[in-house]
């Protein structure tokens, strides 16, 4: 019988500001331990100091400030409702950035929509495994802004991973290149919540092709059966298209132009298994695919413990065992319908719980 475990959901509504002190408040425990929990793996691995973390992401404030002021205000009052420094919950949005030098890094997700002749009801589907560090905090938050979207968003370390009440979803996964042609871009962490926060999903792809660089795949899907990808290096990007109405994604790149720099052969080796084998297990029931039959797969342990369900690292040496990665949680979304169903850990031990975006 498997874990039944929710999420406490946390409901934030008003200006920008009051949003963040809501946010702040009812989610004061993990705002603190994921903070900890980042400083501490930056000490871990490059002996950073937590007041030099600080002042390497605030480098990235006056670009994010010129480019979404209304999440800056978020920030403010997050940073009053936890009781902590804006600068923190700042330095909190720009962690993965911070970590673009780093020599280990924990593997990260495996992602998939589909729509059309794929899905057995022709509707929408998309949802990953959220893989990182064991013990990451994650809230689950529903947001009312003022332009009227509603969203709900997995928020771990300082990245939301949101279905929108405008009928659309986005599912992100880690991908690296050397960071030779590196640019103090906009932190994936600063920009993501302006594209969420679109009414459509057209207007919130422009906004991904002009910010997305390095770090990080996206592909967004909504209710109409509109599938698209991204995948980008810091100076360059790809639109990544569905083949039969199916997208699949893990931490390699799929770009031809962008293999000869990727390092996921050397520190995510996985990823090549993970990719081909939810793609075999999709294709292998083309047309059938439902929510429940994409909980199922994304339960898969082939090829443990490099598996599309990952678990902790247990023969790891001790000196890596901070940098063991886990499934922390997992989703399928149905942007139709405005629903999201969320395993709270490993979905072969946990049952997705329903979640409404009313």
């Amino acid at each position: 019988m498997k874990e039944g475990k929710k999420f406490k959901v946390i409901e934030c509504s008003g200006t920008p500001y009051e949003i963040g002190c809501q946010w702040g408040k009812a989610g004061k425990e993990n705002i603190l331990g994921s903070l900890e929990q980042c400083f501490k793996l930056i000490n871990h691995v490059h002996q950073v100091p937590r007041e030099n973390a600080i002042e390497n992401a605030m480098k990235y404030l006056p670009v994010v400030k010129d480019f979404d002021s209304y999440l800056i205000d978020i920030l403010k009052g997050q940073a009053d409702g936890a009781g902590v420094s804006f600068e923190e919950t700042f330095t909190l949005r720009c962690a993965f950035e911070l970590f673009i030098h780093y020599n280990q890094i924990a593997s990260l997700c495996t992602s998939f929509s589909a729509t059309g002749k794929a899905t057995k009801d022709g509707k929408t589907i998309l949802g990953q495994n959220l893989d990182w560090y064991t013990g990451t905090p994650i809230d689950l938050i529903k947001i009312h802004h003022t332009n009227g979207v509603k969203q709900l968003s997995l928020f771990l370390w300082g990245i939301e991973v949101t279905l929108s009440s405008a009928g659309f979803g986005v599912c992100a996964n880690g991908t690296w290149a050397p960071p030779q042609k590196y640019a103090l871009n906009i932190p994936f962490g600063c920009y993501l919540p302006k594209v969420m926060r679109q009414k459509n999903m057209d207007d919130a792809m422009e906004i991904l092709k002009d910010v997305a660089r390095g770090l990080e795949y996206y592909h967004l899907a909504d209710a109409g059966g509109n599938l698209v990808g991204i995948e980008s290096i810091e100076d360059d990007l790809e639109i990544l298209h569905p083949h039969r109405d199916i997208l699949v994604h893990s931490n390699h790149y799929l770009t031809e132009r962008f293999k000869k720099s990727d390092m996921a052969s050397q520190i995510i080796p996985d990823s090549f298994q993970r990719i081909e084998r939810i793609r075999k297990l999709i294709d292998s029931h083309y047309g059938k695919i439902t929510p429940e039959l994409m909980m199922e797969i994304l339960s898969d342990h082939e090829n443990f413990p490099n598996s599309i369900c990952r678990h902790p690292g247990e023969n790891l040496p001790l000196e890596y065992k901070p940098l063991s990665s886990e499934t922390l949680t997992s989703f399928v979304m149905i942007p139709e319908d405005r629903i999201m169903f969320i395993a709270y850990g490993n979905p072969c031990k946990c049952e997705y719980i329903k979640y409404q975006l009313d």
